[in-house]
């Protein structure tokens, strides 16, 4: 009898707690808010770093969605395959702006950073993933074109096309094409942005993974508009001769993205989830004001 209780009581005592892996709606928003905060803090050669790291990984996962549909395989493949970039990133904890632009708004409609670290953190990450995403363009040109030997077969012809379609489309709709481009934009970076809060709604790997893959793919089926991706498809158009120009690229496509994109992070995810989810008393220590 004394040896069966005693294996009971080893037995209970022996059991692990069970933890549950969910996190609730109200808790990812308190953890965005510390979240928004670790990111003010980083040093600007830390947001350059971890921004063209961010712009290389994703720029890689985008070169892997141009092959899939240079390869006349059905395009919601390419966009079920994207979402790698992302996922990687997250994990790695690098900087990506269009996240950044739901995430540092948190933080500072809780009193968490101050609004001058909110745009020091947008500035120089998206500095970090312009040059990561460029760099990244050039090395792909140079791998798929032999240095300059071939014009990259169907890859070449097929960011080609995208290159073109994204800025000189733009452009011959003259105001109805920039403005179609921001609200493409606009549209994009709100599931970019959940996904960038649902990388928080799991406390398992494969459960961030999960959450993170659903916004991103979505986004990306739907063929709308991120900043950071056209850093990288852009480029690598023109560096493989797209006719297409610095000014056109800026111009119709960066630049009403990037504000679409702002839009889209502040207010449909970053203020609204913010709203929909008010700070706890206590969880979230007051800064000052400068």
């Amino acid at each position: 009898m004394r040896r069966s209780l005693a294996c009971i009581s080893g037995g209970l005592h022996l059991a692990a707690p069970v933890v549950m892996d969910h996190v609730s709606a109200q808790d990812i928003i308190s953890e965005a808010r510390q979240v928004a905060m670790r990111k003010a803090s980083l040093s600007t050669g830390q947001m350059l770093l971890r921004g063209a790291l961010a712009g290389g990984i994703l720029a890689y996962a985008t070169s892997l969605a141009m092959v899939i549909i240079s390869q006349g395989v059905v395009p919601i493949v390419a966009a079920l395959c994207f979402p790698v970039g992302f996922v990687m990133l997250v994990l790695l904890g690098l900087e990506l702006a269009t996240g950044n632009f739901a995430l540092m708004p948190v933080g500072y409609s809780a009193g968490a950073v101050r609004l001058n670290e909110v745009w020091r953190n947008w500035t120089w990450v998206y500095i970090g993933n312009l040059i990561g995403s460029v760099a990244y363009a050039a090395l792909f040109a140079v791998a798929i074109t032999n240095f300059g030997g071939s014009n990259g077969g169907p890859l070449g012809d097929q960011l080609r096309k995208v290159a073109e379609a994204k800025t000189v489309g733009y452009m011959s709709a003259g105001l109805g094409g920039w403005a179609a481009a921001l609200v493409k934009g606009i549209l994009c970076n709100w599931m970019v942005t959940i996904g960038a809060l649902l990388a928080l709604a799991s406390r398992s790997t494969i459960g961030k993974i999960a959450a993170m893959w659903l916004p991103i793919a979505t986004f990306f089926a739907h063929g709308f508009e991120h900043s950071i991706v056209n850093m990288f498809v852009v480029p690598a158009g023109m560096f493989l001769g797209a006719p297409v120009s610095i000014s056109a690229w800026w111009v119709w496509n960066q630049v009403p993205v990037t504000l679409g994109n702002l839009v889209g992070g502040v207010f449909l995810t970053g203020a609204a989830l913010s709203l929909a989810y008010p700070q706890r008393p206590t969880s979230v220590a007051q800064i000052p004001a400068a």
